[in-house]
């Protein structure tokens, strides 16, 4: 999405304290001029994050010697996520690219107010919006935008087409079937089918013993468990439906869905 004609929203600026993965730090006032930036909000626990990834992947391949500066912001969705190895662990596992900001407290998240996950902003060589997108989708439309940006930098730029859709819902135009919402806990365990004891936490239920479990219905293209607890690396673990505890201690923070494909 463009901007309206007229409206010019600068590039808000990185605060000074905020933690950095892939360089020391970076200004956005020393990138302007030969470069179009692109901030990307994200969270490695939250799967339509995952799915836009590989998107920016080739966008960083195709465009950052042509002057285009991506950036991610890892604004954390759940608790285990304000940990700065955690979110090291999971660039360095994704194969992250282009540098991340750690945004814990949510400080830059405030001041694009920002809406949700995944979310993106290009900003040209002035500093000024020139497309904005929340949620999956319209991969086209931000990859011609980052071109127009660039052209402004290089008007001989003679770019490459438009990615390939990487699933059929991603194609520009595709009609996506409504899926099931997600889940997050502790608000929504009412939706839950539990098996034993199960703990309210910040931001998760906690299995009281081990053989506790909790099983979803949903219709979607795919469903996501966000666990963590005991050795248990936290983050996204596929699964059918159901989580059963090995052990006491398993947290369970929610259920997250894929769309369905179209058609």
């Amino acid at each position: 999405m463009r901007p309206p004609d007229g409206l010019e929203l600068p590039a808000p600026e990185f605060p000074p304290e905020i933690g950095w993965l892939g360089v020391p730090f970076l200004r956005m006032d020393r990138l302007m001029g030969q470069h179009a930036v692109l901030v990307e909000f994200w969270d490695f626990a939250r799967v339509n994050s995952l799915r836009t990834l590989p998107y920016l992947r080739g966008w960083h391949e195709r465009y950052a010697g042509a002057g285009l500066q991506t950036i991610g912001v890892h604004s954390p969705g759940f608790s285990f996520g304000r940990d700065p190895d955690l979110v090291a662990r999971a660039v360095e596992r994704l194969g992250v690219p282009f540098p991340v900001a750690l945004d814990p407290d949510f400080e830059i998240w405030r001041s694009y107010d920002n809406r949700g996950w995944p979310a993106r902003y290009l900003f040209d060589r002035r500093g000024v919006l020139a497309y904005f997108h929340l949620g999956e989708g319209d991969y086209e439309g931000t990859e011609l935008a980052i071109q127009r940006a660039l052209r402004e930098i290089e008007p001989d730029l003679d770019p490459p087409e438009p990615l390939r859709p990487l699933r059929p819902e991603d194609a520009p135009g595709a009609e996506l079937e409504p899926q099931t919402a997600d889940v997050a806990l502790p608000a929504d365990r009412g939706r839950l089918e539990l098996v034993r004891d199960w703990l309210d936490g910040e931001d998760w239920i906690e299995a009281a013993d081990a053989g506790a479990s909790a099983t979803v219905r949903f219709r979607a293209g795919g469903a996501w468990a966000v666990l963590s607890g005991g050795e248990l690396e936290p983050g996204l673990y596929e699964t059918d439906g159901t989580i059963v505890a090995e052990e006491a201690g398993l947290r369970l923070h929610g259920f997250q869905f894929e769309p369905l494909p179209p058609g």
